[in-house]
């Protein structure tokens, strides 16, 4: 019997879940959005919106706590500063989850997870900053 074993183990070990949540959280936050299987959204939720309220806290603790489950200070310093003062006013519910259809390769249902009053500049931004700085360099060369 599987009493008290919530959440799903998504067919990896404890580690290799860890870590997955972690770069999972981390690129949520930095983009704002990102697209996923189905239960690693519905997984990703509950710790994402964990790390919002620890945001909202603001204090040097939770600042450790955050660093400590994402691993990245830029997106932490991005989650304290942006995102936190975003949702100050609002009492959880700070993501959404929709269906976005069916993978073609194996068939695996789709999610879309994205945060409520997502800013839509934020996706990709890194992205394309760096493939500019690598054309500038290029040219400079």
């Amino acid at each position: 019997m599987r009493h008290q074993k919530a959440g799903r183990k998504l067919n990896r070990t404890a580690s290799h879940r860890k870590a997955m949540f972690a770069n999972m959280a981390a690129s949520l936050i930095e983009h704002e959005q990102i697209i996923t299987t189905l239960p690693k959204a519905k997984e990703i939720r509950p710790i994402v919106e964990k790390l919002v309220t620890l945001g909202k806290r603001g204090d040097l603790h939770a600042r450790r706590q955050a660093i400590s489950q994402i691993r990245d200070v830029a997106v932490v310093s991005k989650l304290f500063d942006a995102i936190a003062s975003r949702y100050a006013t609002r009492n959880g519910g700070y993501l959404r989850i929709m269906k976005a259809g069916y993978r073609h390769g194996d068939n695996a249902a789709l999610a879309v997870i994205e945060f409520v009053d997502r800013d839509t500049s934020a996706k990709g931004a890194k992205d394309i900053a760096r493939v500019a700085a690598e054309a500038e360099a290029a040219e400079a060369a």
